[in-house]
């Protein structure tokens, strides 16, 4: 499933622990490994990777303890570039650049 602005938190939330759930699976951890290199309960863990919770910081354990610390900076980035912001950027300074700089009408002030 993708996730995009159109789905519900909620459906988000029951994705990225069914993702978690795959990735645990794969790097060979069982749930009460994977809580304790995390420093989580495994309570915790069994909400997560059922969508019931949402703490931002027991995410970012997980991810540290799974050696994924670069998905949280892909997250949200330091540096975003969008071609449209680029343009929106271009376009203001144009706007704030005197258009008659350079050219000289004779009625200047000396």
């Amino acid at each position: 499933m993708k996730i995009d602005e159109l789905v519900p938190e909620s459906e988000t939330l029951n994705e990225l622990g069914r993702r978690l759930a795959r990735v645990r699976k794969q790097q060979g951890f069982t749930q009460t490994a994977l809580a304790e290199e995390a420093g989580i309960g495994v309570a915790t863990l069994r909400r997560i990777e059922g969508g019931q919770d949402s703490q931002l910081e027991s995410w970012l354990k997980l991810l540290k303890a799974l050696g994924m610390a670069s998905a949280i900076d892909a997250l949200l980035p330091e540096t975003f570039s969008s071609p449209m912001a680029e343009v929106r950027d271009a376009a203001r300074r144009k706007r704030s650049r005197p258009s008659s700089a350079g050219i000289v009408w004779g009625d200047e002030a000396e």
